[in-house]
Order: C-alpha cells, then sequence, then structure tokens
C-alpha cells in the first residue's frame, strides 16, 4: 500500500459478543468473534478479507461502519476516531460508508418498489425529494445496468443477479467513499457472478470507490483485490499484495487455503494440505497461536505464545513463529 493515502486504518479492533445464562441472564462468556484485527486501506484500493466461514469476516465489516458497535480498538477514516464519536456525528459520516450485504433476497425489503428501495437514503438525509429524487433514482439504476421500467416493480420480479445490482445502486445512492462488499457474489450463479464482478469495477473505477471485498472463495478475491487479509478465527494471520500472496504465502494457514483452490486442468495435480480436526470454538479459543491444533507445522512455542503480526518482506505481513 506504499505511496497510497490512507482512507481507512483499522487498529487492534475487538468485537466479543456476550454469551447470557441462568435465571437473571448474567454474563457466563462471550464469542471472541473478532478478537485483535489491524490493517489500512488506501484511497481508491480494493482490500480483499478472506478466510472460512464463522472467522469474523462479516463482523469486520459491520463493525467498520459501525452497524455492530465494536468492543474494543480503533476504526479511523480520514483520520477521524469513529468509535469516539457519538450517534449525531456518525450520521454525518453514514453516507460516505455503505455496504452491499450477502442475500439479495433477504437484504430488500419486499414490501417497497426499487424506486422508493433505492430513493430512501435520500430521502431520510435530506438529498432529494420529489422529480429530483425521482431522476436520481433512474440515474442510479441506469449504472447498474438496469431500465426505467423497474422502478416501479418489487424486489420478487427481479432475479438474484438483478437484485444485487438494485442493492449496489442503493449503497451508491449517497455517493459513498468507501463501500464494504459483503460476498455480494455468494448467493449468484457462476455467469451472474462474473457480471456483477465486472461491474463492481467499473463503477470503482468511474467514482472512485474504495472497497472492503468480503469472501471466502480465492478466485474471487484474486479478481477483485488489489491486496488479500487472510482471517482465521477472529485474527489476521497475513496480508500482502494480491502478485506477492499469490506468488508466496507464509503462513501454513494460507498454504492450505491456496491448495486448496480447483484447477481447471485435469492434467494438472497439486498437493493437497488436509488440516486435522476442527475449527475451534471462538467462545474458547486455544491458547497461542489459534491455527496450532490444525497446524501440520505446529512446535512448542506455538502452544505457548501469540504470534504477532510483523513484516516479512515489502508489504507482506504474517503472523507465525515459523515466519519470524
Amino acid at each position: 500500500m506504499s505511496g497510497t493515502e490512507t482512507l481507512l486504518e483499522v487498529s487492534d479492533l475487538k468485537k466479543h459478543f456476550p454469551i447470557r445464562g441462568g435465571v437473571l441472564g448474567r454474563t457466563v462468556g462471550y464469542v471472541y468473534a473478532v478478537d485483535g484485527v489491524s490493517f489500512k486501506i488506501g484511497k481508491g484500493e480494493t482490500m480483499g478479507l478472506v478466510g472460512e466461514s464463522g472467522c469474523g469476516k462479516t463482523t469486520v465489516g459491520r463493525c467498520i461502519l459501525r452497524l455492530i458497535e465494536p468492543t474494543a480498538g480503533e476504526i479511523r477514516f480520514e483520520g477521524l476516531d469513529i468509535t469516539k464519536i457519538d450517534d449525531k456525528q456518525m450520521a454525518k459520516f453514514r453516507p460516505k460508508m455503505q455496504i452491499v450485504f450477502q442475500d439479495p433476497y433477504a437484504s430488500l425489503n419486499p414490501r417497497m418498489t426499487i424506486k422508493d428501495i433505492v430513493g430512501e437514503p435520500m430521502l431520510v438525509n435530506g438529498i432529494a425529494r420529489g422529480v429530483e429524487l425521482r431522476r436520481r433514482v433512474l440515474e442510479l439504476l441506469l449504472t447498474v445496468g438496469l431500465a426505467e421500467d423497474h422502478m416501479n416493480r418489487f424486489p420478487h420480479e427481479f432475479s438474484g443477479g438483478q437484485r444485487q445490482r438494485i442493492g449496489v445502486a442503493r449503497a451508491l445512492s449517497l455517493n459513498p467513499e468507501f463501500v464494504v462488499l459483503d460476498e455480494p457474489t455468494s448467493s449468484l450463479d457462476v455467469s451472474v457472478q462474473a457480471q456483477t464482478l465486472n461491474m463492481l469495477q467499473e463503477l470503482q473505477k468511474k467514482l472512485g470507490l474504495t472497497y472492503l471485498f468480503i469472501s471466502h472463495n480465492l478466485s474471487v478475491i484474486k479478481h477483485m483485490s488489489d491486496r488479500i487479509a487472510v482471517m482465521y478465527l477472529g485474527k489476521i494471520v497475513e496480508i500482502a499484495s494480491k502478485a506477492e500472496l499469490f506468488r508466496s504465502q507464509l503462513h501454513p494457514y494460507t498454504q492450505a487455503l491456496f491448495a486448496a483452490i480447483p484447477i481447471p486442468d485435469p492434467e494438472i495435480s497439486r498437493e493437497r494440505i488436509v488440516l486435522g480436526g476442527d475449527v475451534p470454538s471462538p467462545v474458547n479459543p486455544p491458547s497461542g497461536c489459534r491455527f496450532h491444533p490444525r497446524c501440520p507445522k505446529m512446535i512448542p512455542i506455538c502452544k505457548e505464545e501469540e504470534p504477532q503480526l510483523i513484516e516479512i518482506g515489502k508489504d507482506h505481513y504474517v503472523a507465525c513463529h515459523l515466519a519470524s
């Protein structure tokens, strides 16, 4: 990311969800969903966040937007720590930071027309109403590849790909600078996935957007991202540029993820890395390195001491005792 002006900086972000039990509903434990995540995103950049389901990727994205409140840490947007500001001040920042949700079926209100869904953010924020609102909604729908006659239809009349385009139009309605894309193609057919990804890239170039692209699919991450952060059980274990990470994976978990990428040529074989055991519970994460119970290269220090995310090469960070 060297040479790029930083738009977003996340430092030691934590989100611990309380577990309540007993007659009085006392807190009996915590789910350590995100437990000390740090990274930076430059203006106009796409940061890919990849990892297994349940590793905390979506929670990171929602904490950044303060859709859920972080337990601890700093989130600096354009230099201002937005975890320290009140709801009234945060309301001024919300237009700059938007999200496209994973499920295009659940994220749209089935009782609202597309005109109302896309126009609602502008109406609430006092940006446009009446004829001007309709004009802006139409402009947004055309931008994402929909037509004027779609404005008065309801979400159930659209395919999954079209619904996701509506979600993108809604996210763009307030002219944001930063957009969290939370697995925006995971529920779409492969052919529709490609169209949606290409549309997102075109919009990024046209509007100067910055993305945090969350996915479990490394092939999609490769297509979209400039840099990639790999996450495991609430921690980031490796960060590097796309080219560097696809050339050289230093963390054993990253190596296992990359070894699982399908190769389209049946004549080419790749050595698979089979991880033993199950993913530990975020309620009671392992001591030391969280990956050590499944790591084929584990050494004694891995059980006792948590590795820190350190720079091994230029802009290549890894949290592993073997790499340090």
